[in-house]
Order: C-alpha cells, then sequence, then structure tokens
C-alpha cells in the first residue's frame, strides 16, 4: 500500500502577505489593534460584574464600536474592502473615518457615565470598608473608556488628514 500524497498547504501569495505586514505595520493598523485591545477590555471588565442602568450605554457602546471596529480591521487586513457595498472601494477612507469619529463621539458620554459612577462609588475605596464595592470596577472601565475615546480620535484625525488629502485608500 502506497501512502497518500498530503495536499500542499495554502500560504498566501507574497503579494497578500505583503499587504497584510504591511497593514499590521501600518498607523492605521497598529490603532486598528489598539482600538481593539480597549474596546474589549472595556467590555469585558463592564460585563464581568454586576451593571446596572446607565452603565447598560457604556456596554452598548463599547461591544458596537468593538464588533465594528474587528470587522474594519479583517476587511482591510484581507484587502475584501471591495465586497462591502456602498461603503467599500472608493468609499472606505470615507467609512473608516467617519466610523472613527461616531465612536469617539459617542464614547465621550460614555466616559460621562463611567465617571459619574466612579464618583458614586468612591466611598467604598476606603480601607475599611469590608463590604463588596464596585469602585475599582467603574474606575478600570473609565480608563479603558478614555483609551478608547483617545485612540478613534487619533484614528479619526488620521483619516481625516489623509481624506483632505485627496487619498481614498486606508493605508
Amino acid at each position: 500500500v502506497l501512502p497518500k500524497k498530503m495536499p500542499p498547504q495554502a500560504t498566501p501569495q507574497p503579494e497578500v502577505r505583503k499587504n497584510i505586514v504591511g497593514f499590521l505595520k501600518s498607523f492605521l493598523g497598529i490603532i486598528r489593534i489598539l482600538q481593539i485591545i480597549f474596546g474589549a477590555g472595556l467590555w469585558v471588565t463592564i460585563a464581568a460584574n454586576k451593571y446596572e442602568g446607565s452603565m447598560h450605554f457604556v456596554l452598548f457602546v463599547a461591544v458596537l464600536f468593538w464588533l465594528l471596529t474587528l470587522a474594519l480591521f479583517f476587511l482591510t487586513l484581507l484587502n475584501k474592502q471591495d465586497l462591502v457595498p456602498i461603503l467599500g472601494g472608493d468609499h472606505w477612507l470615507l467609512s473608516n473615518l467617519l466610523h472613527d469619529v461616531a465612536a469617539a463621539v459617542l464614547y465621550l458620554p460614555a466616559i460621562g457615565v463611567m465617571i459619574h459612577k466612579t464618583e458614586k462609588y468612591s466611598y467604598c475605596n476606603l480601607s475599611e470598608y469590608k463590604y463588596p464595592c464596585v469602585y475599582k470596577v467603574y474606575f478600570t472601565a473609565a480608563v479603558f473608556a478614555c483609551l478608547c475615546a483617545v485612540v478613534y480620535l487619533l484614528s479619526a484625525i488620521f483619516n481625516g488628514c489623509r481624506k483632505c488629502r485627496g487619498e481614498k485608500t486606508v493605508f
């Protein structure tokens, strides 16, 4: 009995690999990775603990833009933005810009909610306080929300400058 030949492993073509590495090393690629990390940190911090009321808005913003950023990241990474109807192709840079502006704007009230909640529970930050306290959770979430807003704002400024120069591609 002869051994079966194994099919060759599919490897990305050199041009595809070059595009992937180029995007991952670009400013926007690094910013997108930070957005994904900080956004995940925010929504995991909130979702892993008890939350109520206005925290639902913060969780909505965090999860919505985390998922949208993941989609933008992988579409750009794989150079498949032409598959997106209306928003892709020549409009991809504008779509990314609008996404980043919307995220930065919606993260501002989320930061306000987080700061309010953090201050509301600041009394239990004392070492003598022996009951369960969500102060550290809210403080951590507030830091993640601020980091998210900063990286989305940086991305919006970067994409806005590129759009003003008349560029059409993301990287």
